[in-house]
């Protein structure tokens, strides 16, 4: 049964380890954000990846080989030489973030704080951590596996506040619970 998987690979490869793992039939997903850059004489618009260092691939845990192959790759995010998958429900979170095109970036892990539900907008049912940066409220999502945030900007009337979630528990997709995996 294939699971999502975090590659850890060298910095700055992200882009290629992700072509090459599609090139060899993998299903991969690297969450990319947009930065704008000012130089003297014009502005520049660049996407980096929002979890440096790390593309997610769907596969066999026992079928990895091809992708340690790959230029880049390090290894295989898990406890000593055993993989830990990612929950499907994780992945479908950022995924649901990248394609809201809301503002997103690479935050902070974040282990305590105040938890909020979102109730309405494209990330309907998504818990995090609320924060409040000047004016615009954000939702904070952590990936426990790999100690990773990111920050999603949000309208106010979209959050609601959540009860009963213990400290463990990172972000909750829909009704799915998303626990830490160490």
């Amino acid at each position: 049964m294939t699971q999502w998987f975090a590659l850890r690979v060298k910095s700055r490869f992200e882009k290629v380890v992700a072509l090459a793992a599609h090139k060899k039939g993998f299903v991969e997903f690297l969450p990319l954000y947009n930065v704008r850059h000012q130089r003297s004489d014009r502005h520049k618009s660049v996407d980096r990846p929002l979890f440096p260092g790390y593309v997610f691939c769907r596969f066999e845990a026992q079928r990895r080989f091809p992708l340690l192959t790959i230029p880049g790759v390090l290894h295989v995010v898990g406890i000593g030489r055993i993989p830990s998958p990612i929950d499907d429900a994780e992945i479908l979170a950022i995924q649901n973030v990248t394609r809201s095109h809301l503002q997103v970036e690479p935050w902070p892990f974040l282990e305590s704080g105040e938890r909020v539900r979102l109730t309405k907008g494209p990330l309907s049912g998504v818990e995090g951590f609320l924060i409040r940066p000047q004016s615009q409220h954000r939702v904070v999502l952590n990936l426990p596996i790999l100690k990773q945030a990111i920050a999603v900007e949000i309208e106010n009337n979209w959050i609601e506040p959540s009860g009963g979630l213990s400290r463990d528990n990172q972000f909750q997709y829909s009704s799915i619970s998303l626990g830490d995996i160490e």
